[in-house]
């Protein structure tokens, strides 16, 4: 559960056809600035202006993704929509995020799951709880999952979570290793780090403050912490898994 890895799919949604490959790290990026600029006027769930529904694939002006991007970019001014200052990339994470309104955060196949069986192998048989939060239970080590089926994370992304957690690790979940001048080794969860410190959250859950000037190396881990699951769960027990945390809106 450390990360949510890269996924790809095709939308035909409405008139507007999916053209380009995503990834979580895009849709992240793109939803953090849509909430920020976007959600204003069109809401959280993409509906509030009359004929346009992102939840459903309903775009007025825009058949493609280069549509998209250029009424990003632009604007709309004739309708009220400002331009941007955005970057073709950027407004291309966006796209991403809209684009992950259209697909269904449960597959079919994840239909007949049990959360409520997922939520015993989360805190028994999984042993996520030794790393992972949920509603103030368990570690801080790893990423707090209390809320993670309101980010429109996909049953099959959180399972590919579960089987490959190294397939692609999100930048703020990135393990980080320092080595001190004096040869000792700190790994954990980086919180922040500026030209003069850095603060991190070890293994043993303590914030741990190192000066900048005290450090011969400070580098980032690829490999994620978290195990595989792949050969200690069942296909059935990883499926009503991923049904537990898709069900997880916070509190």
């Amino acid at each position: 559960m450390w990360a949510v890895r890269v996924f790809v799919w095709l939308a035909a949604a409405g008139s507007l056809l999916a053209q380009h490959t995503f990834s979580l790290n895009d849709v992240e990026e793109g939803r953090r600035f849509y909430e920020a600029s976007c959600s204003r006027c069109h809401g959280p769930e993409g509906n509030l202006i009359p004929g346009v529904d992102f939840g459903h694939g309903k775009f007025l002006r825009a058949k493609t993704d280069e549509d998209l991007i250029k009424v990003i970019r632009i604007g709309i001014p004739a309708a009220g929509m400002p331009p941007t200052t955005i970057s073709d990339f950027q407004a291309e994470t966006v796209v991403a995020f809209l684009r992950s309104m259209t697909t269904s955060a449960v597959a079919p196949r994840f239909a007949t799951a049990d959360p409520i069986r997922g939520k015993v192998i989360f805190e028994g048989k999984g042993g996520c709880l030794s790393c992972h939060r949920v509603n103030g239970n368990g570690s801080r080590v790893g990423p707090d999952l209390s809320d993670i089926g309101k980010q429109r994370h996909f049953a099959d992304q959180l399972e590919r979570s579960i089987l490959d957690p190294d397939a692609e690790i999100l930048p703020q979940n990135r393990p980080v290793r320092l080595v001190t001048k004096d040869g000792a080794t700190i790994t954990g969860q980086i919180l922040n780090h500026d030209t003069f410190s850095v603060q991190l959250l070890d293994s043993k859950e303590q914030l741990v403050s190192v000066l900048a000037s005290s450090l011969r190396e400070f580098r980032f881990i690829d490999k994620s912490p978290m195990p595989s699951y792949r050969d200690k769960l069942t296909t059935k027990e990883i499926e009503d898994l991923v049904a537990y945390l898709v069900s997880l809106k916070g509190i």
